[in-house]
């Protein structure tokens, strides 16, 4: 599992011109499951997303968790972080998860962080999304599991 995530002032994420998913201040992850990804991935990554310290805090200094900064999650499907581009000049999906797997991945992931006391919104899984954010910092992290 492949994990992009940036804090932000906002973000919002539309299917067809329709609001799907809306945060003021917080996160955003996009996420990509890989095949073989499982309860373990899902797991350590909710783990981390509640637990990283990358808001700022009353110094600036990045020291409060998504809870403790009072943010929210906003959880979009991105199979692509799942492709190879190693050879050729097309990226190769080989070692993204079957669409199945990762939708039931991806809601458990969404459950684990609402039951850590997290407000989470979320994409539409497979649907092609617009994601409209205000990146704040820039602050940004890949994190694989």
């Amino acid at each position: 599992m492949r994990l992009v995530l940036q804090r932000v002032a906002g973000a919002e994420v539309t299917v067809e011109g329709s609001p799907v998913g809306k945060i003021g201040a917080g996160m955003v992850v996009l996420a990509g499951v890989e095949d073989g990804d499982g309860q373990g991935q899902v797991e350590a990554a909710a783990a981390k997303l509640v637990g990283l310290r990358f808001f700022d805090d009353e110094r600036g200094r990045m020291n409060l968790d998504v809870r403790q900064s009072g943010g929210a999650v906003l959880l979009v499907s991105q199979f692509t972080l799942a492709a190879s581009t190693r050879k050729g000049r097309r990226p190769s999906f080989d070692g993204a998860a079957p669409p199945e797997a990762a939708a039931l991945l991806l809601e458990e992931l969404r459950r684990r962080l609402e039951a850590s006391g997290v407000q989470v919104e979320c994409g539409r899984f497979g649907a092609r999304m617009r994601v409209d954010l205000v990146n704040d910092g820039p602050v940004t992290f890949v994190l694989d599991f």
